[in-house]
């Protein structure tokens, strides 16, 4: 249960991508800062943001985002993003373009996001199950990452006053 009368946010994360590590790190970075416990359950591709490595290398796909403009807006085949996602190069041009959109915007990167969390307390529980599917091991996390099941999360969850899947 949340403690002492404070509002407990309990969040999931299972996409790794650069556009989809945003959204829990800004919910649960606003929650800490308003005073609310705050909790992540990092589980499958979510996994990354939490990865020491892949974490400095998350992507955004211009494949199946129908959102994603096309980075030339005179193409003709503006139609058809998909088919624009799959040309060599694509993936790097739509993450170099979200990474200026977000400096543009003076956002923090994820890892800011990540270190503004670790600061307000936000609990990052990593999924113990995907981390065996996905051949992550604990040394591999950031050390505040704490291995964790499904059971302890739905635990903390239980006491949330606001759950997300984000």
């Amino acid at each position: 249960m949340a403690s002492e009368g404070r509002k407990r946010l309990a969040l999931v994360a299972s996409k790794g991508t650069l556009d989809q590590a945003y959204p829990p790190l800004i919910m649960a970075s606003t929650a800490g800062a308003m005073g609310w416990e705050a909790g992540i359950f990092f589980t499958f591709y979510g996994l990354n943001i939490l990865h020491r490595e892949r974490l400095r290398h998350l992507q955004v796909s211009p494949i199946g985002n129908p959102a994603m403009p096309p980075p030339l807006h005179a193409l003709p085949m503006v139609k058809v993003p998909n088919l624009l996602g799959t040309l060599p190069g694509m993936t790097a041009m739509a993450t170099t373009m979200m990474k200026g959109w977000m400096s543009k915007a003076k956002m923090p990167s994820v890892e800011e996001m990540l270190q503004m969390c670790i600061e307000a307390d936000v609990r990052l529980f990593a999924c113990a199950t995907t981390m065996g599917v996905m051949g992550i091991r604990q040394e591999e996390l950031i050390p505040q990452a704490q291995c964790a099941g499904a059971t302890t999360f739905l635990d903390y969850a239980a006491g949330a006053d606001v759950s997300l899947f984000v």
